[in-house]
């Protein structure tokens, strides 16, 4: 329990990490990784040269400050993060580290505006935040199957569109796999050959659970920055059937309630399909009365994964319609909806608005601002929005990172 006087300290400090906090983040991870470069491997590289990193953890240290003395109003968006965290492998005796780096960023970037007062009651509200997130992701590890990243075989290797490939992943120990909520993620480990650092990327699981093996779809991201696509790129040009993948146990706090029986809308863009299939499949097999609008926008059917896996599914049943948007379609793409893009005045037309739905979404940054205004605009409650972005969590109206 914090004392007043603290409390009182840290808010006052607000103004000041609303101006400085990225400087103040991207001060700490220099810091931090001179200091400790073996941590380096439990961070998205791609995510620290983008400064999408810096960003997110600004904005937590923000919230934790401007919430100080209502810590549990936050507790949603520590859950979100300590998913990442227990995926990654953050630990414990992590959190001293980063507390003591976190002090020296503040000093250094503010200098002697950091007097001692601040610093020690930033020092003591540091230590009840970590502790609230050890506590929370001590159960998760707890509840996640097992603990680190575990070896699995890739047992099949399969092209979905040009771009995505889908890898059906098996334990290598033959031991029973860890259940998972549809719309959740693995954590992929992996040594590239030449580079120094390992790289962990996350992936969402584009299959139902109770299967035998776990599914993975990834899109090659080549062309884009060069530390971003360097693992989508080893996947597809290096990574074969019957070589070892490792992999944390599912987590994330996007998944289907599947508690419910409202009508399901699914929308996603580009690779984003991947955590819609998994919820697509599981409200088709486990609840075959519940309504599901499934929209999907691609470049065009080249690029269009798992198209005729979802086709049959709706085609199997009477309670989904699905439609698929293609910005340039080719001459033979025939079988889709809409040409250009997903739009507010388009989704009025066919959304259930008059239904009682729950709405998830995923895709690229733009489309999910685009998706997130509109469903706003159209009077979605807020309660029954849902949506994940592959990276850390982003603020979709000031596109800024909030989580």
């Amino acid at each position: 329990m914090l004392q007043q006087k603290t409390i009182e300290i840290i808010k006052s400090t607000v103004p000041v990490l609303q101006v400085h906090g990225e400087t103040i983040t991207s001060r700490f991870y220099e810091m931090l990784f001179q200091k400790h470069p073996e941590l380096l491997n439990i961070f998205n590289h791609a995510n620290q040269k983008k400064g999408r990193q810096q960003a997110a953890l600004a904005n937590a240290v923000y919230a934790a400050a401007a919430n100080i003395d209502k810590l549990e109003s936050i507790i949603p968006v520590v859950k979100g993060i300590a998913h990442k965290h227990r995926s990654l492998g953050v630990k414990p005796e992590h959190y001293p580290v980063v507390g003591e780096n976190l002090l020296l960023a503040m000093k250094d970037v503010l200098g002697d505006v950091a007097t001692d007062e601040i610093i020690n009651a930033w020092a003591e509200a540091y230590g009840v935040i970590a502790d609230v997130f050890i506590g929370i992701e001590r159960t998760m590890y707890e509840d996640a199957g097992w603990e680190g990243f575990r070896p699995f075989v890739v047992a099949r290797k399969v092209e979905e569109s040009s771009v995505i490939t889908s890898f059906y992943l098996v334990p290598q120990d033959e031991k029973p796999l860890a259940k998972f909520k549809p719309g959740q993620f693995v954590s992929v480990k992996m040594d590239i050959p030449g580079q120094e650092n390992t790289h962990i990327r996350q992936y969402s699981l584009s299959d139902a659970p109770g299967k035998s093996s776990y599914r993975i779809s990834v899109k090659k991201e080549s062309g884009r920055n060069a530390v971003e696509g360097m693992v989508s790129v080893y996947l597809h040009e290096n990574v074969k059937e019957g070589d070892i993948l490792y992999l944390s146990a599912p987590a994330g706090d996007f998944y289907l309630n599947t508690t419910s029986e409202k009508h399901v809308v699914l929308i996603s863009g580009g690779v984003g399909l991947t955590p819609m299939v998994s919820m697509l499949k599981t409200v088709a097999s486990e609840q075959k009365g519940r309504k599901i609008t499934f929209v999907h926008a691609a470049i065009n059917g080249q690029a269009h994964a798992l198209k005729k896996e979802v086709k049959e599914i709706a085609e199997a049943s009477d309670h989904i319609t699905t439609h698929f948007v293609y910005e340039s379609p080719l001459d033979d793409d025939l079988d889709y909806t809409k040409t250009g893009y997903v739009d507010q005045a388009w989704l009025k037309e066919i959304l259930p608005l008059k239904d009682d739905a729950e709405y998830y979404f995923c895709g690229p940054i733009p489309f999910m601002q685009v998706i997130h205004t509109a469903l706003q605009e159209l009077n979605v409650p807020k309660e029954y929005i849902h949506f994940e972005f592959f990276g850390p969590a982003s603020d979709l109206e000031k596109e800024s990172i909030k989580a």
